[in-house]
């Protein structure tokens, strides 16, 4: 299957909020042991040799030992990206599915060692340095929260190293061999122009190869995976961790596509849901895929959502006292009087009725909102204000739009862009048949 605009090389990292900390539960050795009727002697003699701090491999690929240990760090990086929302039996799937990552990893690692192609430790740590910033912690601060979550440190900067090698092994081994004639340019741009005002969506895809043996268990394996999704699952981890397809390394992105780009029975899904939903899983040619709709747009034609609006945002908080009635009485007024505020000019005069707090935000984009917030304010004046949302816990606020600047026509992506995504692809294509080479060529042993 292919698509126009897939893209690879823009490794990113699993971020996302966490859970609370795996715990362990220990016994003092004060404690009195529970008494059994096992009739066990008081002097225990294994048989054999044992060694309680020695982790059986999980596979050898090439010499190069996984562990049971490796596949539990990489799965809980994989939870927390998820949020820690993940059942046991999705669990157990996953485990599969990061052994077949830490596997493809090594061999990435390994070619670009043959080719003489190493990655510092210093690059490592650079690049783990800014993972932990986004997380808005130091270094250390951020190696003891890996560990709280039953990861390391060590499993993601593995992670950063094949993504560094692999990237860099193609820019050597593959990216010099791949052309984009300047007639190849043009007739995508006369074609863009011939194709003004169609629609293109912002899609995301998780592909799942299938044979007719196993069809039914990919179907199911696919509905599992919505329903963890749907439950508050990042669609971009899911990409990453059980697409076949190659955007698998860039969260499942297929970029900005027409509906003719896309088989039939994909074009008609997703022109049918809106954004922010998930549809599938959807029989395809050799399996079944399932799609996110990040965004949509007309062709050359100015998108409403990258609007930059000016918003007042009004907020009332309720007492722990409050009843639900009372909560509920109090926010119905609020928002009949936020109605009837008669601009933005009014906030102040409403934030002192009901005690309320103002906090501006003069450059936002109308795409960096929630989708249900997008459409409310695609479809306000300026002067008027939300319907109120909110809840007990987080109070409940109104938006107020006090100016919007509208986008400007576009006049379609420049003759470098369209090379640069006609590159992306070829180079896309190729990096995919060169790790299944490495896969084909490997020596792998399960344990």
């Amino acid at each position: 299957m292919t698509y126009t605009y897939r893209k690879i090389l823009a490794a990113t990292l699993l971020a996302g909020s966490a859970s609370a900390a795996l715990l362990a539960q220990t016994v003092s050795d004060e404690a009195t042991a529970p008494s059994v009727s096992l009739n066990l002697p008081a002097t225990i003699n294994t048989i054999g040799k044992f060694d309680p701090q020695v982790r059986k491999a999980t596979a050898i690929v090439n010499g190069d030992v996984i562990t049971g240990t490796d596949v539990d760090q990489r799965l809980a990086l994989v939870i927390l990206a998820n949020s820690g929302r993940v059942s046991d039996e999705e669990r157990e799937r996953l485990r599969v599915q990061v052994l077949r990552n830490l596997i493809d990893e090594s061999l990435q690692i390994q070619e670009a060692k043959a080719n003489e192609i190493s990655i510092s430790r210093e690059e490592v740590n650079q690049s783990f340095a800014r993972v932990a910033a986004n997380f808005k912690r130091s270094v250390d601060g951020f190696n003891q929260y890996l560990r709280e979550q039953g990861s390391s440190d060590r499993t993601m900067k593995r992670q950063i190293e094949g993504e560094l090698a692999w990237s860099r092994l193609l820019r050597r081994k593959v990216e010099p061999f791949v052309n984009v004639s300047d007639e190849e340019v043009k007739q995508i741009a006369d074609r863009l122009t011939a194709s003004k005002g169609t629609s293109e969506y912002r899609v995301g895809e998780i592909y799942l190869s299938a044979t007719p043996e196993n069809a039914q268990e990919v179907f199911n394996n696919g509905r599992r995976i919505i329903e963890q999704i749907r439950q508050g699952g990042s669609f971009q981890a899911y990409a990453r961790q059980f697409s076949e397809a190659s955007t698998a390394a860039v969260g499942g992105d297929l970029g900005w596509i027409r509906p003719a780009q896309l088989p039939d029975s994909l074009a008609q899904a997703v022109q049918e849901i809106q954004i922010g939903q998930i549809a599938g899983p959807i029989e395809v040619p050799g399996g079944f895929s399932i799609l996110y709709l990040t965004d949509s747009r007309k062709v050359l034609v100015a998108n409403p959502r990258d609007a930059v609006l000016s918003l007042r945002q009004i907020t009332i908080n309720f007492p722990a006292t409050d009843t639900d009635a009372q909560i509920k009485t109090k926010a119905e007024a609020f928002g009949k009087a936020a109605q009837a505020m008669q601009g933005c000019g009014g906030a102040d005069v409403l934030a002192k009725t009901f005690n309320a707090d103002i906090v501006d935000n003069d450059q936002i984009r109308v795409r960096d909102l929630p989708p249900a917030l997008q459409d409310i304010l695609l479809g306000l004046q300026v002067g008027q204000v939300t319907p109120p949302f909110g809840s007990r816990a987080d109070g409940v606020r109104v938006l107020a739009l006090c100016g919007r600047d509208d986008p400007q026509t576009t006049d379609g992506p420049s003759p470098d862009a369209i090379e640069n995504q006609l590159r992306d692809e070829r180079i896309n294509r190729r990096a995919q048949i060169y790790l299944r080479d490495l896969r084909r060529d490997a020596i792998i042993d399960y344990r």
